[in-house]
Order: structure tokens, then C-alpha cells, then sequence
């Protein structure tokens, strides 16, 4: 099929953009647009497998994310595809990478945002066979419910709702809740806080070693508060990069005073998104050998 020539411009730019930020990285890149779903296992699979057939094979991949989240248990099988192919990972997120999205950022050797870049509470979605659900959204009203019902303020429409419940539902709620713990818990500590050797922020701890103990600590005090719809208020809320970094304690890349890599991250994502808007596409990938 032939491209228009409109596209085919489109596509020469966005692969100069390409070439350029995988000289700036020392990485391959891979543009990732879309729902983290289990059916794109196989595309990031066979995506990266074609990258690794180049002579020049990279130890890192950078990874642009624009998501508004999925399935937790298909960032773990993602990232596992990932890290077989690589080394280092790093995140870019010009836009936003939400719910899973920021799950799959914290399994990342560095996350690189600028002021109006965003990631989201990591609320687990749960597919109940017609869309995808947030799951600590219906524990806590459960949870309150329970409460009421242990000190008998239960209304009899509170009751039915109670009563109706799926256990078998909930019960896969709390296995979503559980697992997103224990892939930060785990990713944070041995990725992102691989090179963490010395304090460098608590004032009584500055230039002591970091134990893994301490690198456990943090890392679930990040997933747990991340995880805090107390904390965040709504599944869809945008986490900035200062919130990360002052709030939550998490190492960002900031490149907003950038202006060269910024310019270029934009004109970049900007370009392919409004690419993929245009011929309203849900799903994306763009590497050097995909389009």
C-alpha cells in the first residue's frame, strides 16, 4: 500500500526525531501509545527482538510512555521481556503514564519528566468483562461499609449493597493490590535504587551507606503511598514531577530546564501523537524498524 505523501513526511521527521534521541539516550527506543492490555505482549516482544538484530546492539532501551494504565500481571510480563533484551531501562513520559503506566515507570533504572509530564496513583484496574475497574476504589467502600456494620450505623440500603458483592471479586482485588506492592517493592530496590549508595537528603545520615533494608523501607513507603486513594483522592489525579520528588521521595530526571532535549522529547511525541489521534489509532508502537 502506498503512503500518502503527507505521511511519508510525517514519518521522515519523526525518524531524524529518532535517530537524534537514541544518540542523546545511547539507547534504543521504543514509543509506546496505548492501553496496557495482554494482547501487546507480543508486538513489545517481536519489537524488541527486531532491535536486537542490529549489529549495533544497545545495552539500554528507553521507553516513551503515553498510557492511561491496564493490567498489573502485563507490566510484569513486559518488563521481564524488557530486562531479557536489556540492561538499563528508562522511562520518558512527555504526557502522562497512569495506574499501570506508573507501575511499569517504577521498574525503570531512571524516569525522565518535565514540569507537565504526569503519572497517577497505582490503583490496580481489574477487567470485569466490560471495562477495566479500579480496584482500591471498591475496597475502601467496602471497608467503610464493614466499619459501619461493626458499630451498627448500617443503613438497610448500605446492607444490600454490602450483600451484593462479588467475594470472588473482591478477593481479586486484594490478589491486584498485593501484587502492585510486591513489583514496586521489588523493581524499586533492585533497578531504580541499584546506584542509591549513600544518603545524600536526611541530614543525620548524609554520606552513610544506604543498607538494603533502608532500600526496602523506602520502596514500600513509595508503593503504599502511591497506592493511598486517602492520600491522592481520585484514580485519575496527576502526579507531577515535583510531587514525586518531594511528596513521594522518588529520583526524577527533570529535563524541563532542558531546552535542547525538551524541544526535541516534544516535537517528537507531539508529532506521533497527533499522528495517531489523526487516524485514531488505540494502540501504538514506533521504533526505528516499526511504524
Amino acid at each position: 500500500m502506498e503512503v500518502p505523501i503527507y505521511d511519508s513526511v510525517i514519518i521522515n521527521i519523526l525518524n531524524e526525531r529518532l535517530a537524534a534521541l537514541e544518540k542523546h539516550f545511547s539507547a534504543d527506543i521504543v514509543f509506546y501509545y496505548g492501553e496496557i492490555a495482554p494482547t501487546v505482549e507480543k508486538v513489545l516482544r517481536d519489537c524488541l527482538e527486531k532491535l536486537k538484530e542490529d549489529q549495533e546492539k544497545k545495552r539500554r532501551l528507553a521507553i516513551f510512555l503515553n498510557t492511561t494504565g491496564g493490567s498489573a500481571e502485563t507490566v510484569e510480563k513486559m518488563v521481564e521481556i524488557a530486562r531479557f533484551h536489556y540492561q538499563e531501562l528508562y522511562f520518558v513520559v512527555p504526557d502522562y503514564a497512569m495506574s499501570a503506566g506508573t507501575i511499569f515507570c517504577m521498574a525503570g533504572d531512571k524516569i525522565y519528566m518535565d514540569y507537565s509530564s504526569s503519572l497517577g496513583p497505582i490503583d490496580p484496574q481489574v477487567f470485569n468483562g466490560q471495562d477495566w475497574v479500579p480496584a482500591l476504589g471498591y475496597l475502601d467502600q467496602v471497608e467503610r461499609l464493614l466499619e459501619k456494620a461493626k458499630n451498627n450505623t448500617l443503613s438497610n440500603a448500605e446492607y444490600l449493597i454490602l450483600q451484593s458483592q462479588d467475594l470472588a471479586m473482591l478477593s481479586r482485588y486484594e490478589q491486584q493490590k498485593n501484587l502492585t506492592v510486591t513489583l514496586l517493592k521489588k523493581w524499586l530496590v533492585e533497578y531504580k535504587f541499584r546506584d542509591w549508595v549513600t544518603h545524600g537528603s536526611s541530614p543525620e545520615k548524609i554520606g552513610k551507606p544506604v543498607s538494603l533494608e533502608e532500600k526496602q523501607q523506602r520502596a514500600e513507603d513509595i508503593a503504599r503511598l502511591l497506592g493511598d486513594n486517602k492520600t491522592w483522592h481520585s484514580h485519575g489525579r496527576y502526579i507531577s514531577a515535583d510531587t514525586l520528588r518531594i511528596v513521594v521521595k522518588l529520583k526524577i530526571e527533570d529535563y524541563s530546564k532542558d531546552s535542547e532535549l525538551r524541544n526535541l522529547i516534544r516535537t517528537y511525541n507531539e508529532i506521533l501523537t497527533e499522528f495517531i489521534r489523526r487516524n485514531e489509532f488505540a494502540f501504538f508502537l514506533h521504533s526505528k524498524h516499526l511504524f
